[in-house]
């Protein structure tokens, strides 16, 4: 927050002294444009200026924190109309001769006399003075509320990322404690059963826990361990249902060396499970990794039986916009979800760059 208020502050500073070195330069350039240049002159438009400069350092860093934030319109408007008031408007009555005397021709009523330019009516005077004050805040004025609008839009992405963090970190840890719960009951009955097929599913689930306490709160992962995770967390899962279900993964035997999130693929596949099992009818899920040069493709596809509908829709709807939130924290816009729902499977393609 800090750092952004001071990268904030320099370019704003940044601004004003381009507006006001332009501002300054003014005077100068013109007296040059006339072939010889009278410091006077260019002195006496310097005092001048040097009101203006006043009072737009006054509305940028008291009026417009104080009162236009503030929201206190009231006293905003009226403060800044006696400031300009008194800028021009005083001087103008008590030193008419103060301003830059400005010549202009009489229309070719009479001959101009170019050593002796004649001055603008007083009014005219105050209306030009009256826009450039006006023009000069209303700069310093859009600058300040773009500034103060810059910080507000950076806090409010700040907040959305660090919610979708949040979010991100919850379906991260997601694999409910009733996935070990009944695990450990499997491997339990299996050690009487199956000693050997016991062993395994306890080096499996030492894999996916190892997995979940260090690797998970990583930012990115080798894919080969993600993938070490997946074929350890469908293994277990198969544990718990019958052999009505068939489990079909399709992976590549070469993989590269590239890196990815961790748990990305973990939601659609225990979504498969939970909306894709359903007993008596026999059921099946299918998963599989396409690897390209830059792109990983993920397919996970289920059974659907039409007592299960109310389910898909949620998992169509909450489950898919939480997986959705966490891909644009992750890849932006640089991701590719797409969703086949049919009346007898349910199928999610999610390509990502690597």
């Amino acid at each position: 927050m800090k750092s952004l208020q001071l990268n904030s502050r320099k370019i704003e500073i940044l601004l004003y002294i381009v507006i006001w070195a332009l501002v300054f330069s003014v005077p100068y350039f013109s007296e040059r444009s006339s072939g010889q240049i009278n410091l006077n002159e260019v002195v006496r438009n310097w005092t001048h200026i040097l009101g203006y400069l006043i009072i737009f350092m006054v509305n940028v860093y008291v009026l417009v924190p104080g009162l236009l934030i503030k929201k206190k319109y009231l006293y905003y408007f009226v403060s800044v109309s006696v400031m300009v008031l008194l800028l021009i408007a005083l001087p103008l009555l008590l030193k008419p001769g103060m301003y830059p005397n400005v010549g202009y021709p009489d229309a070719g009523l009479r001959t101009l006399d170019m050593n002796k330019p004649m001055q603008k009516p007083p009014l005219m005077v105050f209306a030009d003075n009256f826009i450039i004050a006006i023009l000069l805040l209303g700069a310093g004025t859009a600058i300040s509320m773009m500034k103060k609008w810059l910080i507000e839009e950076k806090l409010r992405k700040d907040a959305e990322k660090e919610q979708l963090k949040t979010s991100l970190a919850l379906l991260r840890h997601q694999v409910s404690p009733h996935f070990f719960m009944n695990t450990l009951n499997n491997i339990h009955t299996l050690i009487e059963l199956d000693t050997e097929k016991a062993q395994d599913a306890v080096d499996r689930l030492s894999t996916l826990m190892r997995y979940l306490l260090y690797d998970s709160a990583q930012n990115t992962i080798e894919l080969k361990k993600e993938i070490e995770f997946i074929h350890s967390f469908i293994s277990l899962m198969q544990l718990r249902h019958s052999d009505e279900v068939d489990v079909k993964t399709v992976i590549p035997e070469q993989i590269p060396d590239a890196q990815i999130p961790p748990m990305l693929f973990i939601s659609l596949i225990e979504n498969a499970f939970k909306h894709g099992v359903c007993y008596p009818l026999m059921s099946y899920i299918y998963f599989e990794l396409q690897i390209q040069e830059t792109s990983l493709h993920c397919i996970v596809k289920n059974s659907k039986q039409k007592n299960t509908a109310n389910q898909h829709g949620e998992y169509s709807g909450i489950g898919l916009d939480n997986i959705k939130d966490s891909l644009r924290l992750l890849y932006e816009d640089n991701f590719l979800l797409n969703i086949h729902d049919t009346e007898n499977e349910f199928e999610v393609t999610l390509s990502i760059p690597i």
